[in-house]
């Protein structure tokens, strides 16, 4: 345990941006997950508006620093091709 006033402050700031980030990356991968789903369903107009949800939290993860930026931008690519892949085989 700490015994500095500046380390015990260190302290209750990392238990909050912990909690932070948990839940910007639970929220995340949740949304990229119901992407998934609907493209494993192979239901193209239910994953391509799913899509448009998932593009802005992946960006906003990224600017949160809660997944590097080009990490984001190539899930952000695979994803789309998966879409489009689905809606042009139909």
């Amino acid at each position: 345990m700490a015994n500095i006033k500046s380390a015990e402050k260190k302290n209750r700031q990392r238990i909050k941006h912990r909690a932070r980030n948990i839940k910007h990356t639970t929220h995340m991968r949740g949304v990229v997950k119901k992407v998934a789903v609907a493209l494993g369903d192979k239901n193209g107009k239910s994953a391509a508006e799913l899509l448009k949800a998932a593009i802005p939290e992946l960006d906003r993860a990224a600017k949160h620093g809660i997944l590097k930026r080009k990490t984001a931008s190539r899930k952000i690519s695979r994803l789309t091709k998966a879409v489009a892949k689905l809606a042009a085989a139909k």
